[in-house]
């Protein structure tokens, strides 16, 4: 009903799939990694690895202050990579600025937003054939580092 909050089933277990993101702001490139681990400042730097090993241009890497982004392991590896890896923080509790909370709002909407999921199997295969999906289509990510500047621009206006 309009107005209402849907009532979606649960199982009722606490589990969660996490996934790390990075995006090449230019051509929309998505660069994921799900996992069910905990993130930690190893498993980050390992993500982070996988993307170097992948490119060859400098990287800007543009992030919360989540723990794990500044763990003792993630400034060990920033200072090693540090001819390729610019990395600039975000304020605290600054969500608007980071671009790629726009597509973590469009994936939400594409793969598990008011679903019921009787598996937990079945939230990951979602979540990854999102992530299928905006790999594939690097276009739709572009077009919502738009939106993000769209907004930047109306908070910009605001202020």
């Amino acid at each position: 009903m309009r107005g209402q909050q849907p009532p979606v089933l649960t199982c009722g277990k606490r589990k969660a799939y996490k996934v790390f993101g990075l995006i090449d702001y230019f051509s929309g490139r998505l660069f994921a990694q799900g996992q069910t681990a905990r993130f930690s400042g190893a498993t980050y730097t390992a993500f982070l690895a996988t993307v170097l090993a992948q490119t060859t241009q400098p990287l800007i890497l543009i992030q919360d202050g989540a723990r794990y982004h500044t763990s003792a392991d993630a400034r060990a590896f920033f200072a090693q990579h540090a001819a390729r890896l610019s990395v600039y923080q975000l304020p605290s509790y600054a969500p608007d600025y980071n671009p790629i909370e726009h597509l973590w709002k469009n994936m939400k909407k594409r793969t598990t937003h008011n679903r019921y999921f009787p598996e937990f199997e079945l939230v990951c295969t979602s979540v990854e054939d999102g992530l299928a999906h905006f790999h594939a289509h690097p276009d739709e990510v572009v077009r919502l580092m738009g939106t993000y500047l769209d907004h930047m621009a109306g908070l910009d206006r605001a202020a």
